[in-house]
């Protein structure tokens, strides 16, 4: 959620965010209902102050008005219950008042926050503006060069032909999965319908080797925490990681309160959400910050609106293993900058040491979700994509990893802050900033695995990253 009084004083800057990022909100309506709220909590608060100030006086009055009472009689007795009656009026008169003004205050507070939760985080300005992925523009690629981390052992450029530097064609990872006995799609389509498959024998192995290699290079090399998170949460869960109420028709969702629960339930689409929501609500030691978190979680996406969209494979399924990575760290921009950096600097260093060609993408304003100041897509190449010609495919960058910078989006909504600056605990709070970023997501990291450490006769080598946790194989097939 953005920092509403920021809205007010810049209202410019929304809608300008909201033009650039393709989001239709109407931030005059944002800020004629929160002006509406506002006129009346003043008018409120005018009343309750006034209620105090006469009950402080009519009760000295009321007494007063009590013991003439029981001196006299007639018409004067007459006089000073009517005038006690007035006294003992008034308190109650503005009673309903407030109580009038706190019913239209809550009429106004659903509309307004329903709308809140849609109006973007602008762009950062240096972010280029575009409408969608095909405006993207390309930061930096890079290729192995020879040695023992390079498939083949062979440096691999990926504006060459995969035949010219192999020496064969480059089958698919399809073609490799059937060959290899890797993945069953057909009984995996048998069980859950389509974009389903079931890993089998060394496709398992390798899954859990790669999901293992990068949970271990978070933790034990670059000193992330390890977490399990749930993958089953609560609305108020999705609500404020930001991913409802945009991507609601992206998560399954389990209708608990048709059953009897309390709660209804849905089906995370990435461990960030597990790992934001652990401090939901909290004040954090700023001592303790950054908050550096990763988990591996099984994540479900509905993949709507992707009809036709890479319907045969692992490249776009409903159901996937995710190294997550997060960082929760003071607000300041600086160190949200920096930390962005270093968060992709690490998926580098690991895509790295798998020898797979990658690059960087910087989206643009059209491409950026909505609780996004900037977000940079790896992408990682895949000879078996691409078109298909005559010498094979032709190959293709494919996205494996995206890197967020949210600033204080997500805290905002998630109502996580720290307390800032001060002796004792006493400083005034602060809601935190967050980021996050894939490690690794399997099956899809597969694809490149597979296609770029295949080999002529059909077997596949296994990169000498992940060769201890296959139990020291070198080859698949």
């Amino acid at each position: 959620m953005i920092d509403l009084k920021d809205l007010r004083e810049n209202p410019g800057k929304y809608r300008d965010g909201c033009a650039k990022k393709g989001m239709a909100v109407d931030i005059d309506q944002v800020l004629e209902l929160d002006a509406q709220r506002r006129a009346l909590l003043t008018e409120q608060e005018q009343l309750r102050a006034q209620q105090r100030g006469i009950e402080k006086e009519s009760g000295p009055a009321i007494g007063k008005l009590k013991g003439q009472m029981g001196k006299a009689a007639g018409e004067e007795k007459a006089r000073l219950e009517k005038e006690l009656a007035e006294v003992m009026a008034k308190p109650a008169a503005l009673k309903a008042k407030i109580g009038d003004l706190e019913g239209r205050i809550s009429a106004i507070e659903p509309g307004l926050n329903a709308l809140l939760l849609t109006v973007p985080l602008p762009p950062d300005g240096d972010v280029p503006v575009g409408k969608g992925s095909e405006d993207n523009v390309e930061i930096r690629k890079w290729n192995p060069e020879a040695g023992p981390n390079a498939p083949g052992g062979k440096a691999f450029d990926t504006s060459k032909s995969f035949e010219s530097q192999r020496g064969f064609k480059p089958k698919t990872h399809l073609e490799l999965v059937e060959k290899l006995g890797l993945a069953d799609f057909e009984r995996g389509v048998k069980m859950a319908g389509s974009r389903s498959y079931v890993l089998t024998g060394d496709g398992m192995l390798l899954h859990n080797a790669v999901l293992r290699y990068a949970y271990d290079f978070m933790t034990l090399t670059h000193g992330f925490r390890a977490m399990s998170v749930p993958v089953l949460v609560k609305e108020s869960c999705m609500v404020g990681t930001g991913f409802f109420p945009a991507g609601r028709e992206q998560a399954y969702h389990i209708e608990e309160s048709k059953r009897g629960g309390g709660n209804d339930l849905f089906l995370t689409g990435t461990g960030e959400v597990g790992l934001m929501g652990i401090h939901e609500g909290e004040i954090l030691d700023e001592e303790k910050l950054p908050l550096k978190y990763t988990t591996v979680s099984t994540c479900f996406r509905r993949e709507a609106g992707a009809a036709g969209k890479d319907t045969a494979g692992l490249y776009r399924i409903h159901q996937f293993d995710k190294v997550e990575q997060v960082v929760i760290c003071k607000a300041d921009e600086s160190e949200s900058r920096a930390w962005h950096k270093r968060m992709i600097g690490y998926v580098e260093t690991l895509l790295q040491g798998l020898g797979l060609p990658y690059r960087l993408l910087q989206c643009c304003t059209g491409d950026l979700g909505v609780k996004n100041a900037d977000m940079i897509d790896i992408e990682s190449w895949m000879p078996g994509r691409g078109a298909m010609t005559k010498d094979g495919p032709t190959g293709e960058y494919g996205e494996t990893h995206s890197a967020s910078r949210l600033y204080d989006y997500q805290c905002r909504r998630l109502n996580m802050r720290y307390r800032a600056g001060g002796e004792g605990g006493k400083g005034a709070t602060v809601f935190c900033h967050s980021l996050n970023n894939t490690v690794a997501a399997s099956p899809r990291i597969l694809i490149p695995i597979l296609e770029m450490w295949q080999n002529g006769d059909g077997t596949v080598t296994v990169p000498p990253a992940l060769r201890a946790y296959m139990g020291g194989r070198e080859k698949i097939g």
